[in-house]
């Protein structure tokens, strides 16, 4: 019946289309041509699409073609031809346009994801409404929440005519409930287990933990996955010719429960029994062998294979063939239960770096970003130095994007264009740390630091610091590229008043100013040494602490130094913002030799490793250890050069400077700091807990801290914990954030100590807060 009522609609729609002024029968010659009832269409549009124009000549056979033609444009509902003398009449009613769509009551897709998946079947604002598109935007709203096990959808449309031929379509969405995933049923295991099998999906029945997870909600891309999941466990150890035979999904008629049925059959496991190279084999064999990490007699894995057909790929890429292609024909022998391995290699053709462009930099100048790169225009194509380069670039930390492209080259067989885009994030900062203690209240410090300065990829940074306890000025200077070689060259010059009896330490106070100049050189790719020389005045003004007395009393109050400073920084991290794997390396040497007032040495070493671990998680190594003492037999590391413990950046969970030794007066105790410093921590970082569109600003982490001073000088200066002791380090875990924000960078953590002892100062929450510009 439905059909039949079409089919007479469209008879009478066809009729009145036809309907012409049979006031003429003959043949006539178009003189001109006037078309009428046009609102939004323009007059043109029409006599692009007319199969007619001014003096041909017209009969009534040929006006169903003209008719048909303007019908299948789809803007018109209504068409009507008509003559007015040599003038050829062409009336029409325009189908209404789409002046707005609203959509209601959605929750778990988003209005802009629906509004893209309806605008790709035509429905959008400004386009022509046909009410064909009513079954088409039913169709895919059912598609987009049914994928998301929401079967119990439903849609309300309204249409709400508008001024000037237009429409107002609202979609109201009702989603109902997910589909709650109530049996998962494995059929055809025989060796593995159906609880081995099923712990292995993302899906699941409802447990303890669904509610956060999710995972008993059905979803068709989730169970997609978990299909190859299943596939990639079976072909991993050995069952080449596993394969899912069915599936089903099945729904309660409530809507709200799944049943999902897997049939599979795993059979036998196979072993390697050969393995071979075959193709054009342009890197010799005894380099390519090695790259295969299987053996003849091992149980086959798919993993491995393609581990190892990216490896060959790769190595062809660094000798030039950047559209290698590395294909595996396993030959199976299914009666002997082994199979052969091929690795047909067809490297293409080798080819040339044609050009390099970079976008994205409208801060940073070309030639900062070009000096990084090791990959050459006008040399081979290599995926290792293009990898080397993103990285490179990446370490600058002005980008808060890198990616690369290779494109072939139009015409050519052996030039492709390297397209490096960036995404520049603020390369000044505005850096705000704010704290609080129990004796100082809030404390303030503020710098400015320029680490692209004018696009040049110069730093420049000016400090200022004002809290009850400390005033400090600085300012420092720094070309990375002094030389085109990559030697640095920099300055530093400060000043600062602090008082130590406010910082609850020692009571004394100092007032330092230096100035300095150094120079880098890099050793590798990853690897820089550097040197420089600092005069450095400082003025000792002495309270009632004990030691300080004593250090006067044999010292003095003013000491002008000269010192000597050594380091060495290996960065190999693949990102200096939020690295993922990599590590970074770095040795400070300080020496204060003769003419200075105090001669010493201090030396420091750090080491930052990442380690990715399953999913995104990655694991974060520290460590840090320093240890200062004098240059001669009688001498010591200057008091008020002593190493510190504990706070942010050391044990968290402890006040900022408070573990180790201590002077003990009338008013209790102070911290005194140590000459050998010991930290460690280990974090799992958690990149993308809260998504993966937070996965670039904000991380997670939960961390265990170590570590603490000691004094192990034997000058008499000295009275307190002299022997090093690992009883005495402290512990503590917590978690904490890092996050990337509008305002700029944002640290915190919640600390907790494990082993504090009497007289520790513990502080549970840090804050730390820098803005970008």
């Amino acid at each position: 019946m439905p059909v039949l009522i079409f089919n007479i609609r469209l008879l009478l729609l066809i009729l009145s289309a036809l309907i012409v002024d049979l006031s003429w029968a003959e043949s006539f010659r178009i003189e001109n041509i006037r078309v009428e009832g046009l609102q939004r269409i323009a007059i043109g549009t029409v006599f692009n699409y007319l199969p007619i124009k001014v003096g041909d000549t017209l009969n009534t056979d040929e006006t169903a073609n003209l008719i048909h033609s303007l019908y299948a444009t789809g803007f018109f509902k209504e068409v009507v031809i008509a003559r007015d003398g040599d003038i050829l009449v062409v009336k029409v009613r325009e189908r209404p346009a789409i002046g707005v769509v609203t959509i209601e009551g959605n929750h778990d897709i988003s209005t802009d994801k629906l509004k893209t998946a309806l605008k790709d079947i035509g429905l959008t604002e400004g386009r022509v409404f046909n009410r064909s598109i009513l079954d088409k935007i039913k169709q895919e709203l059912q598609r987009q929440y049914f994928s998301r096990g929401k079967y119990a959808m439903t849609l309300d449309t309204k249409i709400t005519p508008l001024e000037r031929n237009r429409i107002a379509i609202k979609l109201v969405i009702s989603e109902g409930i997910t589909a709650r995933i109530k049996g998962i049923n494995i059929i055809g295991n025989e060796v593995f287990s159906d609880s081995k099998l099923l712990g292995l999906l993302d899906l699941g029945t409802p447990t303890w933990i669904s509610g956060i997870t999710h995972s008993d909600r059905y979803s068709k891309p989730k169970f997609a996955g978990d299909l190859e999941t299943l596939r990639s466990f079976y072909m991993d150890r050995g069952y080449i010719n596993f394969k899912i035979e069915s599936t089903q999904v099945s729904i309660t008629s409530d809507k709200k429960d799944v049943y999902l049925t897997i049939a599979i059959h795993e059979g036998e496991v196979h072993t390697i029994s050969d393995i071979k190279l075959a193709g054009n084999l342009v890197v010799p064999k005894e380099d390519l062998f090695p790259l295969i990490q299987m053996q003849r007699g091992e149980v086959f894995s798919r993993k491995e294979v393609t581990a190892s057909s990216e490896r060959i790929g790769e190595m062809l890429g660094n000798y030039g063939y950047a559209f290698a292609n590395v294909n595996n024909i396993p030959e199976i022998d299914s009666a002997n239960k082994q199979v052969s391995l091929t690795f047909f290699i067809d490297p293409g053709k080798r080819v040339y770096v044609r050009r390099i462009n970079i976008t994205g930099n409208t801060k940073t100048r070309d030639e900062v970003l070009r000096r990084e790169l090791r990959q050459m225009e006008a040399a081979w194509y290599s995926g290792d130095l293009i990898k080397r380069s993103k990285e490179k670039l990446q370490r600058l930390g002005f980008f808060e994007d890198v990616t690369i492209k290779t494109s072939p080259v139009s015409g050519s067989a052996d030039e492709v264009d390297i397209d490096i885009a960036v995404t520049e994030k603020g390369s000044g900062v505005l850096a705000a740390s704010i704290g609080y203690s129990q004796t100082d209240g809030i404390v303030f410090s503020t710098s400015i630091t320029q680490n692209n300065f004018l696009g040049s990829g110069k730093q420049l940074s000016l400090g200022f610091n004002n809290s009850s306890s400390n005033t400090r000025y600085s300012l420092s200077y720094n070309n990375p590229y002094y030389t085109i070689d990559g030697i640095s060259r920099g300055f530093d010059f400060s000043y600062s008043k602090t008082d130590f009896a406010e910082l609850n330490v020692l009571n004394y106070a100092t007032d330092v100013g230096s100035a300095g100049i150094n120079f880098g050189l890099p050793i590798s790719d990853t690897g820089r040494v550097g040197f420089g020389i600092a005069y450095v005045s400082t003025n000792l003004r002495v309270g009632t602490s004990t030691l300080a007395q004593k250090f006067e009393t044999e010292h003095g109050a003013t000491f002008d130094d000269y010192r000597i400073q050594l380091n060495w920084r290996n960065d190999a991290r693949d990102s200096a913002l939020l690295p993922t794997t990599g590590s970074l390396q770095k040795i400070f040497i300080t020496l204060s030799p003769p003419p200075s007032d105090l001669e010493f040495y201090r030396v420091t070493y750090s080491h930052d490793r990442y380690i990715p671990l399953w999913g995104d998680l990655i694991l974060n190594l520290n460590g840090e250890v320093g240890y200062g003492g004098g240059l001669n037999k009688e001498g010591s590391l200057p008091f008020f050069e002593n190493f510190f413990a504990g706070g942010y950046r050391s044990v968290r969970g402890f006040r900022q400077n408070t573990l180790g030794p201590r002077e003990t007066n009338d008013l209790g105790s102070d911290p005194i700091g140590g000459n050998l410093k010991l930290i460690g921590g280990v974090e799992i970082i958690w990149p993308s807990l809260f998504g993966e569109k937070t996965s670039k600003a904000l991380r997670i982490t939960t961390f265990f801290d170590i570590g603490n001073v000691w004094l192990t000088s034997s000058n008499d200066l000295y009275t307190t914990n002299k022997k090093f002791n690992l009883e005495d380090l402290r512990y503590s875990v917590g978690i904490g954030a890092s996050w990337l924000s509008p305002i700029g960078a944002i640290s915190l953590s919640l600390g907790f100590p494990l082993n504090a002892k009497d007289g520790d100062s513990t502080e549970n929450f840090q804050f730390n807060l820098g803005q970008t510009f």
